[in-house]
């Protein structure tokens, strides 16, 4: 079942009405622009159901529920890192599932939405995240042929990507067992290369949208990976009004501060980012010069530690693990960013996207109610 074209338009409405704030002449047509996006978007949500499923009389999680164990739930591409030496189990919201449930263990649920081939890489994505703990019990099998990206190095070990057209991951469909999920997942992690094609996009747009409207505690991440020719402004914009915390790179900093017409200083930019989507969380990755994360008010700005690099590959999708569980555990914002950092640097030292990790930076979670 898909989302219907209410929903559809108000976040078009709103991503455009974005680009007229970032690209119109003077503050007088700005204002005009915002207050013509707060009319439209009030009438369009507030008109009408935006889904025609019953999962919009989703009641809300008791909060005298017994506890339960905290669930974290990966939304997005499953896909197949080939490098010259052969194929590596990846996908940015895979990736970061599987760090989650190592970093976490038993004292979260991981599951991940997506979808993968009828093939044999299918079968072999399926047992890979499987042997990291993440639950596969909403992986989707589809005709279409399991998602694949030929990765070059550079001497450096920095990774460059080329994707396959219409892959099983592209082709997410509905399925009424999110409904539950929405009401009690406890952190959500999509992108937007995930959102590439239209039924997937669909998919994970609608599965955000009734967390924000039923489960507003729950952590909605979008983790940015801008992979051209997937690198749709529309799109961006669209996942972060459906975003509550954000995680992007230096690269992707300019290419987000473009778009939303900010200045590209990091320590205007994220606040200005905070303040304009109500983000929770800014995190911002800058390679070997650490990470700057901004929670509420409150900045931390690290060095990265130095490492053997085997290849980049996942490190950001491990620094995203590190700061769900930290948000999740409460932990302070020097906390969190030292922690993700160096979690981030150990996934540098291992060759591909997935990994274990020493105990040291294991990171348990209570249960919830």
């Amino acid at each position: 079942m898909v989302s219907t074209p209410a929903f559809e338009s108000a976040l078009s409405a709103r991503a455009c009405f974005d680009c007229c704030f970032a690209n119109c002449g003077g503050p007088r047509k700005r204002a005009t622009a915002l207050g013509g996006l707060a009319i439209l978007w009030q009438v369009l949500v507030t008109n009408g159901p935006i889904f025609s499923h019953p999962s919009t009389d989703m009641p809300a999680p008791s909060s005298s529920a017994s506890p339960r164990t905290p669930r974290i739930i990966g939304l997005g591409e499953i896909l197949w890192d080939v490098f010259p030496d052969g194929p590596r189990f990846g996908g940015a919201p895979a990736n970061a599932a599987c760090s989650v449930a190592e970093l976490a263990g038993d004292s979260a649920e991981v599951l991940m939405i997506s979808g993968v081939g009828t093939d044999a890489l299918g079968d072999d994505a399926l047992s890979a995240l499987k042997s990291h703990g993440v639950s596969t019990r909403c992986v989707q099998r589809h005709a279409a042929a399991t998602g694949r990206v030929d990765v070059a190095l550079t001497p450096a070990g920095v990774a460059t990507y080329c994707f396959a057209e219409e892959s099983a991951w592209d082709q997410v469909t509905w399925d009424p067992a999110f409904d539950e999920l929405c009401g009690s997942c406890q952190a959500v992690c999509f992108g937007t290369l995930g959102q590439r094609g239209r039924i997937s996009r669909q998919t994970i747009q609608r599965f955000l949208h009734t967390v924000a409207q039923h489960n507003q505690d729950c952590l909605r991440v979008l983790d940015i990976n801008l992979r051209p020719p997937y690198d749709d402004d529309q799109v961006l914009l669209e996942s972060l009004h459906l975003a509550n915390v954000l995680k992007l790179n230096d690269e992707e900093l300019p290419r987000v501060c473009r778009v939303c017409d900010l200045d590209h200083d990091p320590h205007t930019a994220l606040p200005a980012l905070a303040e304009r989507y109500g983000l929770r969380a800014v995190a911002l990755t800058r390679s070997t010069a650490g990470a700057v994360l901004l929670v509420a008010s409150a900045i931390s700005d690290r060095p990265a530690p130095q490492v053997a690099v085997a290849d980049t590959v996942g490190a950001g999708d491990a620094y995203t693990a590190a700061i769900i569980l930290g948000l999740l555990a409460g932990h302070s914002v020097d906390t969190i960013n030292q922690t993700a950092i160096a979690v981030a640097g150990h996934a540098c030292t291992v060759a591909g996207g997935t990994m274990t990790f020493p105990a040291e930076l294991h990171l348990a979670l209570s249960p919830t109610r």
